[in-house]
């Protein structure tokens, strides 16, 4: 299994921004999810969805702000930032997983990970 994101990059404070997450190899995983990481801080939950389309969760942070789509032609997830902050400041890692509900908020939990995109906010 393959994670590749993309889509990174500096933004003005109140600006969007739409990651990528183009998965390719064969698994199982139910989740897929979103963490990202700020210089000194431990990785932070942002998102997981289910890869069939069902559920999908979001970190308080981010809640009415961020969108995860996906296009199932190219097996591609899309999480789309609106209303960024310089708190929203990171690299941003897509992540498959198998765990339960209670679980998806620990990156402990995700055996599959990405290479990591930045994202810079800032004036």
């Amino acid at each position: 299994v393959q994670l590749v994101e993309s889509g990174g990059g500096l933004v003005q404070p109140g600006g969007s921004l739409r990651l990528s997450c183009l998965a390719s190899g064969r698994t199982s995983s139910r989740w897929v999810s979103w963490f990202r990481q700020a210089p000194g801080k431990e990785r932070e939950f942002v998102a997981a969805t289910e890869w069939n389309g069902g559920h999908t969760y979001y970190a308080d942070s981010v809640k009415g702000r961020f969108t995860i789509s996906r296009d199932n032609a190219k097996n591609t997830w899309y999480p789309l930032m609106n209303s960024l902050k310089p708190a929203d400041t990171a690299v941003y890692y897509c992540a498959r997983g198998s765990t339960i509900v209670s679980g998806v908020r620990q990156a402990r939990n995700y055996g599959y990970w990405g290479q990591g995109t930045q994202v810079t906010v800032s004036s």
